[in-house]
């Protein structure tokens, strides 16, 4: 049986045909996952299906973190299973991070390990606080320091930065990943990776900062199911220097931050909105599971089926 130590803050309570795209006006609206069909067959295919075998020769390299960004509504096993392998396999020692939901706060907030308890770790461990200065402790950051990998649950994404935005913790988290680790989370867990971060809105959205772990980028989640593209276009025109990608529920976009490539795994589609210059609309692009492109050739690419992986022999994660 796995070590499960609780880790508790002052204020917790008991324990592959591609397509070419299409310019898109700024008004288009997702309309939900009934619309997919349409919106892929007028957005780019941004690249080809990955092997099987891909996955398993990913091995974390120092400076080589990687993060595993789910749009909420359930975790697929494929996401979860490709997450572990990051984080070492059987070797893995895992911090799962409840802070987002309030649930963290009460007798049940231990209910946050039980879909990883089912998996053969080293260990694994929760960690929560919602004051700073404990977020600034030096021994309460030590599982950070030890760990292979960090989960993120979902919630609210402004309760995370509150607690933990500048802090040790912050720190400890991307001395993980430029130790090779890996970072995941969904819903909040994933509006948080970047330092643009929606916070709330429909259609105007709110806007904080989040964590930077992925630079050049701003993530929107739930993104088809609850038609989220007219936020994130919103987004994208206070920011055009960055690229939105809009992820979709039970479906991953997996991130090596060295080689800047994107892998998409789950069930539904990750959009990416790629502003436009001079006054041109974004141009928008689907990657459905098994894709993968360039986030570096993704942005310089005029068109962005010059993006697509296979025209740029892309190495597998």
């Amino acid at each position: 049986m796995m070590p499960i130590r609780p880790v508790w803050g002052h204020t917790v309570g008991p324990a592959p045909r591609k397509y070419q795209s299409r310019v898109f006006a700024y008004g288009v609206i997702v309309a939900g996952v009934g619309v997919v069909a349409t919106l892929c067959a007028n957005l780019t295919i941004l690249a080809t299906a990955s092997s099987p075998e891909s996955a398993l020769r990913a091995q974390p390299v120092a400076g080589s973190g990687t993060l595993v960004i789910c749009g909420g509504g359930g975790i697929p096993d494929a996401v979860r299973t490709r997450f572990l392998e990051l984080a070492g396999g059987v070797n893995a020692r895992i911090v799962v991070i409840p802070t987002a939901h309030r649930s963290a706060d009460g007798p049940g907030a231990g209910m946050a390990l039980d879909s990883w308890k089912t998996h053969r770790l080293a260990s694994i461990q929760l960690f929560h606080t919602r004051s700073r200065d404990v977020a600034n402790d030096a021994e309460f950051v030590r599982p950070l320091s030890e760990a292979t990998g960090v989960w993120f649950d979902g919630g609210l994404q402004s309760s995370l930065t509150e607690a933990y935005l500048g802090t040790e913790v912050e720190r400890q988290l991307k001395s993980l990943l430029d130790r090779g680790g890996v970072i995941g989370g969904t819903s909040a867990g994933a509006a948080v990776m970047t330092r643009v971060m929606i916070a709330g809105g429909r259609t105007k959205p709110e806007v904080r900062e989040g964590f930077d772990f992925l630079p050049g980028v701003v993530i929107d989640q739930h993104f088809l199911r609850r038609n989220r593209l007219t936020r994130l276009l919103s987004v994208l025109s206070d920011h055009p220097d960055l690229i939105g990608l809009g992820i979709d529920e039970r479906t991953a976009l997996v991130v090596n931050l060295k080689s800047h490539l994107l892998n998409v795994l789950g069930d539904s589609y990750v959009v990416a909105c790629v502003p436009g210059t001079s006054g041109q609309a974004a141009r928008l692009a689907i990657l459905k599971p098994g894709d993968e492109t360039n986030l570096t050739a993704l942005k310089e690419a005029e068109d962005p089926s010059l993006a697509i992986a296979p025209a740029l022999n892309f190495e597998s994660l």
